[in-house]
């Protein structure tokens, strides 16, 4: 090999896929063999590759959630060999590349499950429980007008980063299929700190857990029983103590709030 030549190391595998035709159909897993994939692939292209050939084949591709491709929709996600987004920590489903794999891995691959998360088709859930808890009070109520200065309202730099860390999180919904019970209250928490540690959060704190909460079980989310698989599934690592603070943050509220 000539200097600068580079070779790409390609690799094959044995994809077993979760295909289910809709929700009351019965689902089974599915073989498929994905030749010649390349280890700088992500594992959606890994997945394009599989579709393109199996359209080729006059079958009907695998059905997946994908939009950005960039680690900030929350749209991918998939179990892959028995974890949410895959192996590695801290990756989403389309930041995984196929370099975690070798050549002739078996690769396993199923939806989230969840009785919130229904299925909608192969690797596709409906996640909109966790849009329906961020309607009930994921945000804050301001009087629009002219923007205030950066340091008009003074807030601590270890609330400003806890706030931020919070709110890194992109609902994809791996801490719910992480968890034994499928608890959403990661997300939840996530969602409630952001705001509660923010002075433009506080005015509406106890309506907001209260809501969110309520709507969480609406949606019949489990609940959490502290096993941190959630925090250990999580892309974008949010830290349970999160939840601690969603547990005090319900309390006050409701001992001390007139909400209902």
């Amino acid at each position: 090999m000539s200097t600068g030549e580079h070779m790409e190391k390609k690799i094959n595998l044995t994809l077993k896929v979760w295909r289910q035709n809709g929700p009351d159909r019965i689902g089974t897993f599915e073989t498929y063999p994905a030749k010649g994939i390349s280890k700088d692939m992500s594992f959606l292209e890994m997945m394009d590759v599989v579709n393109e050939q199996l359209i080729l084949d006059g079958h009907d591709p695998i059905s997946f959630d994908h939009d950005c491709r960039e680690g900030i929709c929350g749209m991918c996600g998939a179990v892959v060999n028995g974890r949410p987004h895959g192996p590695l920590p801290g990756t989403t489903l389309c930041q995984l590349h196929m370099r975690s794999f070798d050549d002739g891995d078996t690769v396993v691959i199923e939806p989230f499950r969840s009785r919130a998360f229904k299925l909608i088709k192969d690797l596709v859930v409906d996640r909109s429980s966790l849009d329906k808890i961020i309607q009930a009070g994921g945000y804050v109520s301001v009087n629009t007008g002219g923007v205030p200065d950066a340091n008009a309202i003074p807030i601590p730099q270890e609330n400003a980063e806890l706030a931020m860390d919070a709110a890194q999180c992109i609902g994809c919904g791996a801490c719910v299929a992480a968890c034994p019970n499928a608890s959403a209250m990661l997300f939840v928490s996530a969602k409630v700190s952001q705001l509660a540690l923010l002075p433009q959060g506080r005015p509406e704190a106890a309506k907001r857990v209260l809501s969110m909460v309520t709507e969480m079980d609406h949606q019949e989310f489990g609940n959490c029983s502290n096993e941190r698989e959630c925090e250990a599934e999580c892309p974008k690592q949010i830290s349970i103590v999160n939840i601690a603070r969603l547990n005090r943050e319900y309390l006050k509220a409701g001992f001390f709030s007139n909400e209902k």
